[in-house]
């Protein structure tokens, strides 16, 4: 194997799916500015999922929307002159 290919910046990271507030700890190397408090007393840092396997519909069987980043409320801001142009010609 070739040296030095590898992160020397491992440790154990917090990674909590903010749609249903599930965490857990596992190594990792990402780069993190928040950090939390475990339940065993020892602070980690804190990585912020979007979906995880407790969230996603694959692995849930639930089709579930989650609009943590208001993506639809963007999307109609974006589009409303479109939209008005729309239902005015009609």
């Amino acid at each position: 194997m070739r040296k030095d290919i590898h992160p020397k910046e491992y440790r154990l990271v917090v990674f909590k799916d903010m749609s249903n507030d599930y965490a857990f700890v596992t190594k990792s190397c990402v780069q993190t500015r928040d950090s939390i408090v475990w339940e065993d007393g020892i602070e980690y840092p804190l990585y912020k999922l979007e979906i995880s396997h407790t969230s996603h519909p694959f692995y849930t069987g639930k089709v579930k929307l989650v609009d943590t980043a208001g993506r639809i409320d963007k999307f109609n801001n974006k589009y409303k002159k479109h939209f008005a142009s729309r239902t005015n010609a009609e």
